[in-house]
């Protein structure tokens, strides 16, 4: 699977250049033009990196990354900007930049830069991402396994993905959109009903637990419950 980036940058001749050369390199690139275009690309899609511009309109790089890092507080972010002042190099720093690049700049620098960054998250990822009590359930979406006293539920690749994000947003609103985006890569009739199949095996195993529910919100997505 290719390495998704998001790139906003308002310069539009560098921007094109920047989006041709990373993909180039086997990267999948989504290019926004400002902050807003960012954010709304940024909650639509699951991204692995995020290469961010200072100075844009309608949103700056610094209130654009502060709103990414409240979504997802483990996304790389990586500043790019022909700002180089000190004060704006370690507020990017402060606000969890893994990289602040000014401009002009060596590409293929970059490109290493970007790898150094990519290879780095991959060996510090935080397991308890991955584990999650629910109720008298165990889940390990890694191992993809539910565990309830001495039993064990081996689940699917989707069902496991399903369930990590259901738990991520648990006691609040997964939208429907967001989960076929991310688990089936199609939002569509098909994709969606495929979806609803594993809602209902979803619910069939945590059924067990009557604290656990798995609500269908109507024309918006499901809400998994958790009662304490």
């Amino acid at each position: 699977m290719q390495t998704k980036i998001l790139l906003v940058e308002d310069e539009k001749n560098f921007g094109a250049i920047l989006k041709d050369y990373l993909k180039m390199n086997d990267f999948a690139v989504d290019w926004c033009e400002d902050g807003e275009q960012g954010l709304q690309a940024f909650k639509a899609s699951k991204f692995d990196l995020c290469i961010i511009d200072v100075m844009m309109p309608k949103k700056d790089g610094f209130t654009l990354s502060s709103e990414i890092k409240a979504i997802n507080k483990t996304i790389p972010l990586l500043f790019l900007t022909a700002r180089g002042m000190r004060d704006d190099i370690i507020k990017g720093y402060k606000l969890g930049a893994a990289d602040y690049i000014t401009k002009p700049f060596d590409s293929e620098l970059l490109l290493l830069k970007i790898k150094a960054i990519l290879n780095n998250q991959s060996n510090t990822i935080n397991d308890n991402e991955f584990l999650h009590q629910l109720g008298e359930f165990n889940f390990n979406a890694k191992l993809r396994s539910l565990k309830r006293k001495d039993q064990e539920i081996k689940l699917s690749p989707k069902e496991a993905a399903l369930l990590n994000l259901l738990c991520q947003h648990k006691n609040d609103v997964l939208l429907r959109e967001k989960a076929l985006k991310q688990i089936w890569t199609e939002d569509n009739y098909f994709t969606a009903r495929s979806m609803d199949v594993y809602i209902v095996k979803l619910r069939k195993y945590l059924s067990a637990d009557a604290s656990i529910e798995i609500n269908n919100l109507h024309g918006n997505g499901y809400s998994l419950l958790v009662k304490t």
